[in-house]
């Protein structure tokens, strides 16, 4: 009997970054850049830039949830961008840069929503994600898809993508699928 995949949708920066995060964990089966959360129908990575559209640098998750839990996701998710900073990653500053959960399901929201909470605890700086249903979600331009796998050695993927995935390696080995844990 074939595992039923499932689809989380994430926005925590550059597409360029959180794809190359969630490629190597397990369970996980694909992972689409893209566009969600905004107003115009097939809009251009120049559009999403331009701040007008409304939409968020996205990735699309398809998992297989009996090999990696939707909290493991929203884990890893939170521990390789900063949720504090409102329409902002590092030095990309923008409403497509803001940290956000696109929920597919009524359990994603309230997981989402109860990890937030959890996070909001501690003392310092509060989580600004958005948690909101996805209502579209269109595919990025073909550049941008496996960015960091067709473009290791150029200096963003060395100096801000490389950072996170070793974080992920040494954080969260027991999530990576065997030819990528370390």
């Amino acid at each position: 009997m074939e595992n039923k995949m499932e689809v989380a949708i994430f926005g925590g920066g550059c597409f360029w970054c959180t794809e190359a995060v969630f490629e190597d964990l397990k369970g996980v089966s694909a992972v689409m850049p893209g566009y969600a959360g905004g107003n115009m129908e097939k809009p251009t990575y120049e559009d999403v830039c331009s701040g007008k559209t409304g939409h968020a640098e996205v990735i699309r998750i398809e998992y297989d949830p009996s090999q990696i839990a939707y909290t493991d996701l929203l884990t890893v998710f939170f521990a390789t961008h900063n949720p504090t900073t409102p329409n902002q990653q590092g030095a990309d500053v923008g409403t497509q840069y803001r940290s956000a959960v696109f929920y597919t399901t009524e359990a994603q929201k309230k997981e989402a929503e109860a990890f937030i909470a959890k996070l909001n605890e501690d003392s310092g700086p509060k989580a600004v994600t958005e948690v909101v249903p996805l209502t579209n979600f269109y595919e990025a331009e073909e550049y941008h898809r496996k960015y960091y796998q067709n473009n290791s050695s150029a200096p963003y993927c060395q100096v801000v993508i490389n950072p996170k995935l070793e974080k992920v390696r040494e954080k969260f080995n027991q999530l990576l699928k065997e030819s990528e844990a370390r």
